[in-house]
């Protein structure tokens, strides 16, 4: 492949890669516009990215009192929803528009928000045990409460008739409960149990960073455009004043004063012109650098685990909390209200909500495992999250700010009901973990158009099969099969961003997006992070009008090298039963067509009959492409083969499988 055709195929690749720039110029203009949006709609609500707005807010907050909890629970879903456009503004934003001291505000503020809504749950706690006596139910004698909402399920139970032989607490309508045993059933206390649909216990993930070697990289990279653009610009001046020096040469000397300083003004027009046209292509230079920057920084591996973990400390690169947070607690029973003379009396506690600590930390000479034995727990597991295997349950450890597997004991699961007993040595809170990788590696990907700038994305693990439909700037859940049968769920049919999309599929236990350490939990097929990145771009590029899928063979080319299948794929021809797909190997710098195929018995690098090497995924297509097809590709919309090429990068695909 001469030198001079490779310098042409990748000049035309790079024209047709404009479109991601574009696309994240797009996506700043969008978040622009969301900003201003907010500032005009004037509806009292904060903008969470500006610190001065999101401390009133919270500073406000603080000094209401006196709250119900179902006050709380309305007010949680602002509170969350600020939460959410924090950490999206922390995960779209790309690593090179981040700055360090912005980081550091946004991650302030989603910590004070979750320790404010946390407490708030506390004192509408403490409010509604106050007048427990006046709640109580009239068989038991006890008062008993249960308030479900979309973010948060709340049961509270209060002892108020201490009976010995009450130590079996089962909530109406629920199989949730406890069983206590009975130095619990005669004290003051109450139980409750707080499930957040969320997790704002676990500490926040670092957010992805450049390293000085990729800044510097940038960094450079300006510096020698901003050096050719000013070379262009001075020796298009250059070349401008000759020509304008020539032209007065031939002016009439007869001419006036007046058209002379016409001329002049006139000449004067293109030159400033010039710089307008240069800043621009310098600006989407810089964007195509950071954005391929920041896809590289997506595929940066970790070169080794968590450096130090405590003994039963769940490691949270290997596991994944699911279905929120049970936040357990024994409460000391308030001073109850009693009316008098139609007054209400209230005591109220200095201190607050205090916790009944148990088994307490002194117990002289008694048996602590006779009078203070576990206590046994009963919880629902969310409906919206999907285990492939038997939940493990998990305890914080306030201490040393992580979770621990130990304290907790005879732990089973029906997996019909979605409800899950284990033991538990002391209250607190609690949450179910499974593997991250438990669907990876993949077994099989197919990416096929389903209509003009739409694809479907189909991933096949163990144990499910994926159906994500991408649109322009979108994506959604088509369908899911879990051990083969179709599974309903309530992303389907639900469109969202990339990045929102995937944090929905995690939170609903559908991991399908490695991470920078998954490689050191998983077996997979390891490439190099540069052939990935160019190998995502191009199919993305080519997604609008061919189909790719997995194959066999990319197991057993070197890591330098990926190998996938490809056909043309138009909308008007009728689907075909037994397609020919065609197999191609890429190394980043050169495409070729494979000899083998799928079925052959044997791998082999040969070059197929009748074809030629190519610098591109684009050229190597066109050799046996309809010119339709060409067109369909060349006109593909540019946020729509950005989120193909941001859905790839997510999944790796070609590692993982």
């Amino acid at each position: 492949m001469d030198l001079e055709r490779r310098n042409e195929e990748l000049e035309e690749l790079y024209l047709l890669e404009a479109c991601f720039p574009e696309a994240e110029k797009l996506k700043r203009d969008d978040r622009f516009l969301s900003q201003w949006k907010h500032y005009i709609q004037c509806d009292g609500t904060p903008d969470p990215s500006i610190a001065q707005e999101i401390n009133t807010f919270i500073t406000l907050w603080k000094e209401e009192t006196n709250e119900t909890l179902e006050e709380v629970i309305e007010k949680s879903k602002l509170v969350l929803n600020l939460i959410e456009k924090l950490k999206l503004i922390l995960l779209e934003t790309p690593p090179y528009d981040l700055q360090g001291k912005n980081i550091i505000q946004y991650q302030g503020s989603i910590l004070e928000l979750q320790e404010l809504l946390h407490l708030k749950f506390n004192r509408a706690t403490e409010i509604l045990l106050r007048q427990a006596s006046t709640l109580a139910d009239l068989d038991s004698g006890n008062m008993e409460k249960v308030i479900r909402d979309e973010n948060v399920t709340l049961y509270i139970w209060a002892n108020l008739k201490k009976n010995p032989r009450h130590r079996s607490i089962r909530f109406s309508e629920t199989q949730t409960g406890f069983e206590i045993p009975r130095i619990l059933a005669t004290s003051d206390i109450a139980l409750r149990l707080l499930h957040t649909h969320y997790d704002h216990v676990t500490p926040l993930s670092p957010v992805l960073t450049p390293s000085q070697e990729h800044i510097s990289v940038v960094t450079d990279f300006v510096k020698e455009e901003a050096k050719s653009v000013q070379a262009a610009v001075s020796k298009d001046l250059q070349e401008e004043n000759k020509q304008q020096e020539n032209e007065s040469n031939s002016i009439h000397e007869e001419e006036t004063k007046t058209e002379e300083q016409g001329d002049v003004k006139e000449q004067m027009c293109p030159v400033q012109e010039e710089p307008e046209t240069t800043k621009y292509e310098m600006e989407m230079k810089l964007l195509s650098e950071t954005v391929s920057a920041a896809q590289e920084l997506l595929l940066e591996n970790a070169f080794e685990k968590p450096d130090f973990l405590e003994e039963d400390e769940v490691d949270l690169c290997q596991f994944t909390t699911l279905g929120g947070v049970y936040h357990l607690d024994i409460l000391e029973l308030p001073p109850q209200c009693k009316p008098m003379k139609g007054w209400i009396i209230v005591e109220i506690l200095k201190e607050g909500l205090q916790k009944y600590t148990y088994p307490p930390e002194t117990t002289e000479d008694l048996e602590t495992e006779n009078v203070f034995p576990p206590i046994e727990v009963m919880l629902e597991v969310h409906e919206n999250v999907i285990f492939f295997e038997n939940p493990m349950v998990a305890r914080w450890d306030a201490e040393g700010k992580h979770w621990k597997t130990d304290g907790i004991s005879n732990v089973s699961y029906k997996s019909k009901e979605r409800l899950i007993t284990f033991n538990l040595e002391t209250f607190c809170p609690v949450t179910l973990i499974q593997d991250a990788h438990i669907n990876m590696p993949y077994q099989s990907w197919e990416l096929i158009p389903l209509d003009v700038n739409k694809v479907l994305l189909t991933v096949t693990t163990v144990f499910t099969e994926l159906q994500i439909q991408i649109k322009e700037n979108l994506c959604m859940l088509a369908s899911i099969k879990v051990n083969n049968k179709k599974h309903s769920s309530i992303l389907e049919e639900k469109w969202m961003t990339p990045v929102s999309f995937i944090i929905a599929l995690k939170k609903a236990g559908l991991n399908i997006f490695p991470t920078g350490h998954s490689h050191l939990y998983v077996v997979i097929n390891h490439k190099h992070p540069s052939v990935e990145v160019k190998a995502y771009r191009q199919i993305a590029l080519l997604s609008s009008a061919f189909a790719f899928c997995w194959s066999k063979w990319n197991t057993a080319c070197d890591s330098k090298k990926v190998i996938f299948q490809v056909r043309e794929h138009l909308l008007k021809e009728e689907p075909i039963q037994n397609p020919n797909w065609t197999l191609l190997m890429f190394s980043g710098d050169r495409a070729q067509s494979l000899k083998i195929n799928e079925s052959s018995d044997a791998f082999s690098e040969v070059l197929k009959e009748e074809t030629e090497f190519h610098s591109t995924l684009y050229h190597m297509v066109k050799d046996f492409a309809s010119q339709e097809a060409m067109r369909e590709v060349r006109h593909s919309n540019c946020q729509f083969v950005d989120s193909v090429c941001h859905m790839l990068l997510s999944t790796r695909l070609l590692s993982y499988s």
